[in-house]
């Protein structure tokens, strides 16, 4: 069941195991994971897309495989904050990956995401070629850190 608010899976973070965050593209899927501290987002090789149900049982032997707790779905909302036709198939992905898997989801807002990844890449001196292959899983690392960083201030003790 994907969550709507991230202070919601508080409690999942200090039990342990790993977060997982998720560029969804329509060739795709963006990896990263986190650290069992759940500080650092570390991109991971991308799942090439086929079929539904063989990109989901690729995702769920992942997830399995690094004991992730919860998906941090990166949302591709317009400029503008409208909900166009990629978050509709985002959405439709998350519940239909919900039969397979009951992990929870959470969707974090993923706007220029692909854009910071990009600059990140350029920034490393990652020739073209290697960025077209790396560029879906640092854009799930950014979104990933986002929403680890996001926690982490969520848990400071409030004076």
């Amino acid at each position: 069941m994907p969550i709507s608010d991230l202070a919601d899976i508080l409690p999942l973070r200090a039990a342990g195991g790993t977060a997982v965050g998720l560029d969804l593209g329509t060739k795709t899927i963006g990896l990263a994971a986190s650290d069992l501290g759940w500080r650092f987002a570390t991109p991971r090789p991308v799942i090439r897309r086929v079929k539904f149900q063989a990109d989901a049982l690729a995702l769920k032997a992942f997830l399995d495989a690094i004991d992730a707790r919860i998906l941090v779905m990166g949302l591709p909302l317009n400029m503008d904050g409208s909900e166009g036709p990629r978050v509709q198939s985002t959405r439709a992905f998350v519940r239909n990956y919900e039969r397979v898997d009951p992990r929870p989801v959470v969707f974090w807002d993923e706007r220029l995401s692909t854009v910071a990844a990009e600059r990140g890449l350029l920034e490393m001196d990652v020739s073209r070629r290697q960025r077209a292959e790396r560029i879906d899983s640092a854009a799930a690392s950014f979104i990933l850190q986002g929403a680890l960083d996001r926690l982490s201030r969520l848990a400071e003790p409030r004076e």
